[in-house]
């Protein structure tokens, strides 16, 4: 039989209906926003204390408080089997929780091409992890000069250092683009969006998050927006980064903060977000000296009602 153009047209259409293509975080948002879901991290119950607190501990007071989803920080795991993996994704499936965010760490900011090579090694082989666990985005850094050795000084410093002696902000700009360039490959295999956060070094100004993403322009490089990680002015900047995000991590601070305290005004950012149709989930990071089984319920409620 003779198909017409008109049903060579419907016979693709219908074809096409289930093919998903990859688009910019920016580019997906152009519809009203649906409801924002809400998840918490791992290391809000950890906190890189003494004693480490177990994922599979984090993920049971998670659905016990009335969480949507997990984020997992990689350094909070015990290892890197796969039978642990997905003992990690059947306990969270049977928990009714997405696990949705790795929170990652490595810097490319190194003259020296080898210790760029070993960041970027392990940045692939934590898409790998992502993969394996079912995570759909991941948390990349920048990385910084390391000028300021001790974090704690750093944060006396506001996360300012010097540079390097002898290499600039171009250097150091052309050193991360390159490195996330090598690992874009890994993350399109693997179905794992990088999430460039605005955290210290090169990413800690909206500018300079926007210059890396902007350069590399891929789908598969959004932004990781952190609420707490700008220390002044916020909001404008947290404005200038999120068209292009892709999780948002949201610090609250009860009992005081470990380094540094914040008066977030969270309805303003929900409103701030709704403005550019974010439409993900809502991390999140719980950074006080509280009990945070005290402290992230609280916290959820907050969010719950600052989004709703």
């Amino acid at each position: 039989m003779k198909l017409s153009r008109r049903d060579l047209l419907t016979s693709a259409a219908a074809g096409l209906a289930g093919v998903t293509l990859p688009v910019r975080a920016d580019e997906a948002k152009q519809s009203k926003p649906g409801r924002n879901r809400f998840a918490v991290a791992t290391y809000s119950f950890w906190q890189f204390r003494p004693e480490r607190v177990e994922i599979e501990t984090c993920l049971d007071a998670a659905a016990e408080m009335g969480f949507d989803g997990v984020e997992i920080l990689h350094r909070q795991m015990k290892e890197e089997s796969n039978g642990y993996l997905q003992r990690l994704k059947r306990q969270a499936f049977s928990l009714g929780l997405d696990l949705c965010g790795f929170s990652t760490h490595q810097g490319f900011v190194f003259p020296d091409k080898a210790e760029r090579k070993k960041n970027i090694d392990h940045t692939l082989h934590c898409i790998e992890l992502a993969y394996r666990l079912g995570i759909p985005t991941m948390r990349v850094n920048t990385g910084r000069w390391n000028t300021i050795k001790d974090f704690d000084d750093l944060m006396k410093a506001r996360g300012i250092e010097p540079r390097l002696e002898g290499y600039s902000d171009d250097d150091g700009f052309r050193w991360v683009i390159d490195c996330l360039e090598k690992c874009l490959p890994k993350a399109e295999e693997c179905g794992v969006v990088l999430g460039l956060e605005n955290h210290w070094g090169l990413g800690r100004t909206p500018e300079g998050v926007m210059k890396i993403v902007d350069a590399i322009d891929s789908p598969w490089l959004e932004v990781t927006l952190d609420t707490g990680n700008f220390l002044e002015d916020p909001y404008d900047k947290l404005d200038q980064i999120a068209r292009r995000a892709i999780l948002v991590q949201a610090k609250t601070y009860y009992g005081g903060g470990k380094w540094y305290t914040l008066d977030l005004d969270y309805p303003r950012i929900a409103r701030m977000l709704k403005k550019h149709n974010y439409r993900g989930y809502v991390s999140l990071e719980f950074e006080g000296n509280e009990d945070p089984y005290v402290a992230i319920p609280k916290s959820l409620a907050m969010l719950r009602s600052a989004f709703s």
